[in-house]
């Protein structure tokens, strides 16, 4: 059952870049689609509106970040792409790495950080839930990282 509903979440996601493409309102080069793709992939699940340790243990093995080692800190953002998509429009900030395509907006998230006793891929973790600023790169409109 679980299952079922996150090949639903990919498929309605993918269902959603589709569109957008076709409607030509993003227009990604290969390496910005790859790009996108990773960050829905780490980043984005709109059906939830806040998780506990259960949550990311399940949905950082699902979406793949802990079979070679356990990824010690990721987010998970509770809002539709459209709601994420809509920082890439606000003011650019720096990023950590020092480029200027970072933006700001608040989003409802799951901040899920490795415990620091499990060994991949059983990996554990512990959740904070919280409503929170954030911080995205975008390239050409798109949400292509989570930068903190």
């Amino acid at each position: 059952m679980i299952m079922m509903a996150f090949q639903r979440i990919h498929s309605l996601l993918l269902l959603l870049v589709l569109t957008l493409l076709g409607l030509g309102l993003v227009q990604p080069s290969y390496g910005q689609d790859y790009m996108f793709q990773r960050f829905l992939r780490q980043h984005v699940d709109p059906r939830v509106v806040g998780g506990n340790d259960g949550y990311c243990n399940l949905m950082m093995q699902r979406r793949r970040m802990t079979q070679n080692h356990c990824k010690p800190v990721n987010t998970f953002i509770h809002e539709d792409i459209w709601n994420i998509r809509s920082i890439c429009s606000t003011t650019t900030i720096q990023c950590k790495n020092g480029r200027m395509n970072c933006h700001e907006g608040v989003m409802k998230v799951t901040d899920c950080r490795e415990t620091g006793s499990s060994r991949a891929p059983n990996c554990r973790y512990r959740a904070t839930s919280s409503i929170r600023h954030v911080v995205i790169a975008c390239e050409a409109m798109v949400p292509v990282h989570f930068d903190k």
